[in-house]
């Protein structure tokens, strides 16, 4: 009996030191495997003073005038808005005339004509902005194989997750403005890679980009490239302010208006229960408790 006792205990003392070596040794490549994914972005997005933020924040149309330029003279090569009529370049303060001469500048496909065949003419201010590509195939194979991305709703597509408490913050103080604070920082964000990184071939290191750490997109922006008419400094910085408020108008243009029309409606909550409470106490003044 004492040695079945024996022979039992030894079984389950060996178990037992297996069971803890097999754990141990799975743990190890889950512990690997998390050091070697990191988080990314690798650098939080850099918060701006948009004019746009806020309840009562407002676009800067002269900043969204020299976005578009931005846009047009860089960006344009690459990335297309095929969202954003021209007609809804009005809404930025320019007249009829010049949106109806901005959209001359492009050529656009049409058709088919009487005689079945596609054909190409001026844009005009119902047609949107054209892709520099014939197709995402196109795209891709002169950019590295990665088609680049529409520019419509890139503001609102490209929001970095702010995690907790922040987000319960961003509530109460309407913080909406993560995807051109994103914008603002990747086109900043050129950095040399750390000692040891290895940046492959046709790549570029880049800390504040969602999803790794280089990406296809050389830098685009330099210092004197573009020239703005109301004398704003020609740099980086300012460039990528310009055209990441010029996006963010063109994912949401009617921001305002919805700004105003939130405001106004929960000045009616607000009246609307004040009302209520006054009439509850009147009908029941002198009714017994």
């Amino acid at each position: 009996m004492k040695k079945l006792v024996a022979s039992i205990l030894s079984l389950a003392v060996v178990a037992g030191l297996g069971t803890a070596a097999l754990a141990e040794e799975a743990a190890k490549p889950a512990e690997h495997h998390e050091a070697a994914t990191p988080h990314y972005p690798l650098k939080e997005p850099k918060e701006v003073d948009w004019s746009f933020a806020g309840p009562f924040g407002t676009y800067d149309k002269a900043q969204l005038q020299r976005g578009l330029k931005v846009y047009t003279e860089v960006c344009a090569a690459c990335h297309s808005m095929k969202l954003v009529p021209f007609r809804m370049l009005g809404d930025l303060g320019y007249s009829d005339a010049q949106v109806k001469a901005f959209a001359a500048n492009y050529e656009v496909q049409d058709g088919p004509n009487a005689s079945g065949d596609m054909y190409t003419r001026k844009a005009v201010p119902s047609d949107y902005f054209p892709s520099p590509f014939a197709n995402a195939e196109a795209a891709a194979a002169s950019n590295n194989g990665a088609a680049p991305p529409d520019f419509s709703l890139i503001a609102k597509a490209r929001e970095v997750e702010r995690g907790f408490p922040r987000f319960v913050f961003d509530i109460f103080t309407q913080y909406q403005e993560g995807g051109p604070d994103y914008i603002y920082s990747l086109l900043t964000g050129y950095e040399e890679p750390p000692a040891g990184f290895q940046v492959p071939q046709g790549a570029h290191y880049n800390p504040y980009f969602h999803a790794a750490a280089v990406f296809a997109m050389p830098k685009p922006l330099s210092d004197g490239q573009v020239t703005y008419d109301d004398g704003s400094p020609a740099t980086v910085d300012q460039y990528a302010k310009d055209v990441s408020s010029f996006l963010m108008w063109a994912a949401e243009p009617h921001l305002v208006e919805r700004k105003h029309t939130g405001f106004m409606v929960m000045v009616f909550l607000l009246i609307f229960s004040v009302l209520i409470y006054l009439t509850k106490r009147s009908v029941y003044a002198n009714k017994e408790h």
